[in-house]
């Protein structure tokens, strides 16, 4: 599965973005997630979703302000992003989750740079 996220930009502190996720390959059958990683940072667990688009987990830091749904007609996971912080700035990547609700199997794809600014 080639994982290629989309979407970022440069937004102010407040604002709003809607990244996709659209893998190559079949991801339906898939826990999927979204991580990201700052500037000099390790990759930050950010939300996930199940195969089924069922249930969902977030990281502290984004509950109540994202909002992890996938389209698997379309095979397409998203990420609404509210409220947006300037430590919100980061590259997002969509992964498959290895093990629930945070792990990633470890292959991060292209990522799409996101950019708050105060």
């Amino acid at each position: 599965v080639q994982l290629q996220a989309s979407g970022g930009g440069l937004v102010q502190a407040g604002g709003s973005l809607r990244l996709s996720c659209a893998p190559s390959g079949r991801t339906g059958i898939y826990d999927m997630g979204w991580f990201r990683q700052a500037p000099g940072k390790e990759h930050e667990f950010v939300a996930a979703i199940k195969s089924s688009g069922v249930s969902t987990y977030y990281a502290d830091f984004v509950k109540g302000r994202f909002t992890i749904s996938r389209d698997n007609a379309k095979n397409t996971v998203y990420l609404q992003m509210n409220s947006l912080k300037p430590e919100d700035t980061a590259v997002y990547y969509c992964a498959v989750i290895r093990r629930w609700p945070d792990q990633a199997l470890g292959y991060w794809g292209q990522g799409t740079l996101v950019t708050v600014s105060s």
